[in-house]
C-alpha cells in the first residue's frame, strides 16, 4: 500500500512512545535491524530511477522543457504539463514535486515491460491514436500501457513509448505534451524521479549498511561472554550473508569448549 505523499516543507507527525520498563532499556539488535527496516519503508526522499526496473510506486516525469515541466493531471482527467518548483539550480535530476497532481503510482503490468502510470485520482494515465494525453480510465488497455526505454546518449533518463510505438514528447516552451512522435530526440527525453524506499538498489544498499552496524559491545551481550577480533569479524560478516544466528550459536559452542579444555 502506498502512504500518503509528502512534499518539502511538510511538517512530519511525532510518533509517541510507549512507556518503557527498565528490561526494556537495554539495546537490542533484534530492535535496532527493526528499526533500520522502519527507517527504510518510511524513507520519502526523492532519486532518480537509473533503469526500468527502477520505476515503481510514486514517481514524477520530469520533461525536457524551459522552464522545467512534468506531466500532471486535475481531477478531471486533463493531463498538462505542469512547472516544477522544487530543484537544485534548475538540474532535472534533482526535481521533487510540490503538487500531489504531479506525481503518478507507476505499476508494472504482470508479464510484460510496460508500465501504468495511475494519477491521484485513481485513473490511468492514456494516450490515444492522435497522440492526445488523458487520464480518465480506471481500468489498462493498451492505450493506458507504456515502455520506459533508457536513453542511449544520457544515462538516468528514458524515453516513453506509447503502445502505438511512438514517443511522449513535449515543446520546447512546455506548453504541449504529445504522444505520437516517430524517433527518440531531446524533446522525448525525460528524467523519472521516484520515491527512496522504491528503489530497489537504493533499498538493499542501506539494509545492507544497516546489517554491517553492529558494535563488539552488543555481539558481546549476544553471546554472552568476551569476543576476539575474529569472532568479531566472523559475526558481522555473517550478519551480512544471513546467517548471523547460527554464527552465534558456534561462537557460543566453541566458547563452551574452550572452557572446559
Amino acid at each position: 500500500m502506498v502512504k500518503p505523499l509528502a512534499f518539502k516543507g511538510d511538517k512530519k507527525a511525532k510518533k509517541r512512545k510507549a512507556p518503557s520498563s527498565r528490561a526494556d532499556e537495554q539495546p537490542s539488535t533484534d530492535n535496532k535491524s527493526k528499526d533500520v527496516a522502519s527507517d527504510v519503508q518510511e524513507d520519502d526522499s526523492w532519486v532518480t530511477a537509473d533503469g526500468p526496473s527502477d520505476i515503481n510506486g510514486p514517481i514524477v516525469i520530469v520533461l525536457p522543457s524551459t522552464p522545467l515541466t512534468c506531466i500532471a493531471c486535475d481531477a478531471g482527467g486533463k493531463v498538462f504539463a505542469s512547472e516544477l518548483e522544487n530543484m537544485v539550480e534548475g538540474d532535472p535530476a534533482t526535481a521533487e514535486p510540490h503538487d500531489v497532481r504531479q506525481v503518478w503510482i507507476a505499476s508494472k503490468i504482470s508479464g510484460t515491460d510496460n508500465i501504468g502510470f495511475k494519477g491521484h485520482h485513481q485513473r490511468y494515465l492514456s494516450c490515444d491514436s492522435i497522440g492526445k494525453f488523458s487520464a480518465r480510465t480506471e481500468a489498462m488497455s493498451p492505450e493506458e500501457s507504456f515502455v520506459c526505454i533508457p536513453s542511449p546518449d544520457t544515462p538516468g533518463t528514458f524515453n516513453i513509448q506509447t503502445a502505438r510505438g511512438k514517443f511522449i514528447s513535449v515543446t520546447k516552451d512546455g506548453t504541449e505534451i504529445r504522444g505520437d512522435a516517430d524517433c527518440i530526440s531531446f524533446n522525448t527525453t525525460v528524467h523519472v524521479r521516484m520515491q527512496a524506499r522504491f528503489k530497489p538498489k537504493l533499498k538493499a544498499s542501506k539494509e545492507l549498511k544497516a546489517k554491517e552496524k553492529i558494535s563488539r559491545k552488543e555481539l558481546e551481550e549476544t553471546v554472552g561472554r568476551r569476543l576476539g577480533d575474529d569472532e568479531v569479524r566472523k559475526l558481522k560478516k555473517a550478519r551480512v550473508q544471513g546467517d548471523y544466528h547460527e554464527a552465534v550459536l558456534d561462537v557460543r559452542v566453541k566458547g563452551k569448549h574452550d572452557k572446559y579444555s
